[in-house]
């Protein structure tokens, strides 16, 4: 199923003398085999990279929004074969992996009208005759590293922007997920853009990773990963001070106040919170439930969670695939028997799906009379694990929402226009949803605060990240 790809380098496929197995998180059986890059390979395209650096800026605005909305025409066209690709190597269901599919492609259309729009300033000076000029250049070449829960969403949402930018792209995705890269880096070809603009490289950390890290000439490094690679990447980044934006763990906070609508925030919440099999770094993992409304609420969702189908992610009749690899298995079922052990109550779930033989499938879980110091709790467990437990009044549940290192994402539930802007005022996140999950998309700034990470994806912020800007004092 990878007949054709490989590697990307200065413009072309190039096989490799040895190769990485890609298997199925549905069945754990191989699903192909990949080359896999040396550090010559990865040589090879940085020095592609630094001689498109020129060029790709040289195209202007205008010229790398053409090609952006190309690549967008081609990532359309190829749809279903990267949907088909998202579902076998990720396992979620195949309506979740079309959406993602929509999500990347609205990054290159997004990006490609700001390529347009990267904008200057003049400012009077206070020398006679004289006047500030701000401009603004790509920052260089660009090192993106990306995660396998969004393989096609993560990897958009920082070649989109950086290619607007004029910064060519060394992209190294995780090589559990290869293929739906190389689908996206394919679709890349048909915007024109100067060989070495993109470079693909899969493969160990010490022939891809380090090669990069490295180089001088590489001087912005982007991350969506957990927060511990984040630390060692920011560490690694300070030997040649290159800028950096992480997009790192969270522990998502979901508060239902006493006034909200049960039903409307059951029927988004569920499917939200089991969406990948939970391993989503935005989905709620702490559910603060008003007292009032708990044992309604949990009845609610414990019949919601029950009734969610498992299954292969090419059936479309599956709302839940597997876990991604067997070591993600058991570190959810540790956390969750923990938290058993430690007294929470499991209203349901918590264990290995006992209708698969095969794969790396957990049930739904849901845990209630959680404590806020309970690992599962105090810490992301990125699985299908909703951990429940009740507040009285709004400043206690905001201070414990708030007592986290993590700051991606949180929501709250009310129907009070004033309760709801006071949430958000108080909650310390990069994002807050009110009433919604709804939080990435192109036109809006992806992003956290303190053990989250730094910088933003998306909207007129995303650009920026891939520029620096030029001050100039002109006098005549």
């Amino acid at each position: 199923m990878y007949e054709g790809f490989g590697n990307f380098i200065a413009g072309a496929w190039v096989a490799g003398a040895a190769t990485l197995e890609v298997c199925s998180p549905g069945t754990g059986k191989v699903l192909g085999t990949i080359p896999a890059a040396s550090s010559a390979d990865t040589a090879r395209a940085l020095d592609a990279a630094a001689a498109a650096l020129p060029l790709l800026r040289g195209m202007g605005g205008f010229g790398r929004a053409e090609a952006l909305h190309r690549i967008a025409h081609a990532m359309i066209a190829r749809a279903d074969a990267a949907q088909r690709m998202i579902s076998l190597e990720t396992g979620k269901p195949l309506a979740q992996s079309g959406r993602e599919w929509g999500l990347a492609c609205d990054q290159f259309r997004w990006f490609a009208e700001e390529a347009r729009r990267i904008y200057g300033r003049v400012v009077d000076s206070r020398v006679p005759g004289g006047r500030f000029e701000i401009t603004h250049e790509p920052v260089g070449v660009v090192g993106a590293f990306t995660a396998w829960n969004f393989p096609a969403a993560l990897p958009a949402r920082k070649l989109a922007p950086a290619l607007a930018a004029g910064c060519p792209v060394m992209l190294r995705p995780s090589s559990q997920t290869p293929g739906v890269a190389m689908i996206l880096v394919d679709c890349l070809r048909a915007g024109g853009l100067p060989d070495g603009a993109v470079s693909l490289v899969v493969g160990a950390t010490a022939d891809t990773y380090a090669p990069i890290m490295a180089d001088k000439r590489v001087r912005k490094v982007s991350l969506t990963g957990s927060t511990r690679i984040g630390q060692q990447m920011i560490r690694d980044a300070a030997d040649t001070v290159k800028k950096v934006s992480m997009e790192l763990g969270g522990n998502a906070p979901c508060i239902l106040y006493d006034d909200a609508d049960l039903k409307a925030a059951l029927d988004v919440t569920v499917p939200t919170k089991f969406a990948n099999c939970g391993q989503v770094c935005v989905t709620p993992d702490r559910f603060f439930i008003h007292e009032s409304l708990h044992d309604a609420f949990v009845e609610g969702f414990v019949e919601r969670a029950a009734a969610i189908r498992l299954g292969d992610g090419m059936d479309p009749a599956t709302a839940m695939g597997p876990l991604i690899n067997a070591r993600r298995l058991e570190e959810v079922d540790a956390v969750v028997q923990d938290a058993v052990q430690a007294g929470a109550t499991l209203r349901h779930g918590g264990r290995r799906a006992a209708a698969f033989n095969e794969g790396h499938f957990y049930e739904p879980t849901v845990l209630t009379g959680v404590r806020d110091d309970m690992t599962v709790f105090a810490k992301e467990n990125f699985g299908p694990v909703a951990a429940i437990t009740t507040f009285r009044d709004e400043d206690e549940v905001l201070a414990r929402a708030n007592a986290c290192d993590m700051g991606l994402a949180a929501y709250a539930f009310t129907r009070s226009p004033d309760r709801a802007r006071r949430t958000v005022a108080a909650l310390k996140s990069g994002m807050v949803g009110v009433n919604s999950f709804a939080l990435a998309a192109a036109e809006a700034p992806f992003g956290g605060t303190g053990y989250s990470g730094m910088g933003r994806e998306g909207g007129i912020e995303g650009i920026g990240d891939y520029l620096d800007t030029k001050l100039a004092q002109v006098v005549w």
